[in-house]
């Protein structure tokens, strides 16, 4: 496996067994933040397939805490579920916690959801705007693991504009409308109206 921008690298890779199926983790560095990303490849492929992916930003409270304030832990495990029904695909997991904010400030954004702002107006009260993700690394996670075309499960249409910036071919876009709870009916609303991700209205009511 090679690099191919010098921001990223990258580093090393490895076997990782999980219940959904057995995976290869694959690690890289953002050199210019000091960042670490992974992904999670499952089977086999040739170049010119179209590879099933989901781009996941890191949530700590939704993945490993289990809260039902967001769907990204029930995203997460859907797409794994969805990659070993087909025989293969990657999960390119983004440290990117809270859109880009961090945890901390996360945990102060829910606060002051906890007051009556929405996800978006409390990034901004905070100083944040409200999506501070970056996607640059996808394109040398995608090279290094031999990828062109795609399709990405995925709600959010900004995901799908940044790879195809990046010549990346997105023959088809998936939705996952997973996990959503009566907790975060609200926030899922705001991502629809402010942030113009993808959902069927009918599942928001």
């Amino acid at each position: 496996m090679t690099t191919h921008n010098s921001r990223y690298e990258f580093i090393s890779q490895a076997k990782l067994p999980t219940r959904f199926g057995n995976f290869v983790i694959h690690g890289f560095l953002d050199t210019e933040k000091d960042q670490e990303h992974v992904a999670l490849s499952y089977g086999e492929w040739e170049e010119s397939d179209t590879v099933p992916i989901r781009i996941h930003s890191e949530c700590l409270t939704g993945d490993a805490l289990f809260s039902t304030r967001c769907d990204c832990g029930f995203q997460l495990e859907k797409a794994l579920q969805n990659i070993v029904e087909k025989g293969s695909g990657v999960i390119l997991y983004l440290r990117q916690e809270g859109r880009g904010i961090g945890l901390l400030n996360k945990v102060r954004a829910y606060n002051l959801q906890d007051q009556g702002y929405d996800t978006v107006e409390a990034n901004e009260h905070l100083g944040f705007d409200a999506d501070l993700r970056e996607y640059g690394i996808c394109k040398t996670i995608l090279a290094t693991l031999n990828i062109q075309n795609v399709e990405i499960m995925t709600n959010n249409p900004k995901k799908i504009l940044a790879l195809e910036s990046m010549g990346i071919n997105v023959v088809a876009r998936k939705p996952i409308d997973h996990g959503i709870t009566n907790d975060n009916k609200h926030y899922l609303r705001t991502k629809t109206s402010k942030l113009g991700h993808q959902f069927d209205p009918d599942t928001l009511k």
